[in-house]
């Protein structure tokens, strides 16, 4: 069982290539991860204040891995954000249950004996281990919201430069620099994209749900 990392379709790739295009970097519509990592590194190098943001819009486009089963003689799907087609990795089988599975697999083979699973079990198996690390990653990003709300919850009314890292029908988000805190524009976002500096003020934090909300200053 292999972790195919991120699974890139068509749709994805036009929206990665409009983002380079936007950059004077032509990327071609196929999927190829070596022109991908190309662009990336050249925008590091060009702009570093901007490129945690960009990088993160690119990682939201590749989408979340997910775990496949991939037996003797099949053509995987490889791992595009490694750019490489055969690959699979384990650490610690105390960790994390994937591993435990692929530990398995390779105790039975060297000793030469029965495999401990049927295909079923194991594409079942890679099943749970994607839901599973999708329900942990959710928790992550609940806690970490909860926690920088947290952090500012004692600073309502201070004022902060930011930077737009997001903007569409569903919200405005910006990131303040001191602390480097992601929130919701919800006043004065009219006009603001991405890439925008901007002036902010705090006026909003709710710890149990995660929430920072910030209004346009200038």
């Amino acid at each position: 069982m292999t972790d195919r990392g991120f699974l890139v379709d068509f749709s994805a790739a036009m929206q990665n290539v409009e983002i380079a295009a936007d950059h004077n970097f032509k990327l071609s519509p196929q999927p190829d991860p070596a022109a991908l990592a190309g662009f990336l590194d050249a925008r590091k190098a060009a702009d570093p204040l901007r490129f945690p943001d960009l990088s993160l819009s690119v990682i939201k486009l590749l989408g979340p891995g997910e775990y496949v089963v991939e037996f003797p003689g099949e053509t995987g799907a490889g791992h595009f954000g490694l750019a490489v087609k055969d690959y699979t990795h384990a650490t610690a089988p105390n960790r994390r249950f994937p591993d435990l599975i692929t530990q398995r697999i390779l105790k039975a083979a060297l000793d030469d004996s029965p495999m401990p699973y049927s295909r079923d079990e194991l594409e079942e198996l890679a099943q749970h281990c994607t839901r599973k690390e999708n329900d942990a990653n959710k928790v992550e990003r609940l806690v970490a919201k909860s926690a920088a709300a947290m952090l500012l919850s004692s600073r309502i009314g201070e004022e902060f430069d930011a930077l737009c890292t997001g903007a569409a029908d569903k919200g405005t988000w910006v990131r303040i620099f001191h602390p480097p805190i992601e929130g919701r524009l919800i006043k004065g976002q009219n006009g603001v994209d991405v890439g925008n500096r901007l002036r902010v003020q705090l006026i909003h934090t709710d710890v149990e749900k995660g929430y920072i909300d910030f209004r346009k200053i200038h």
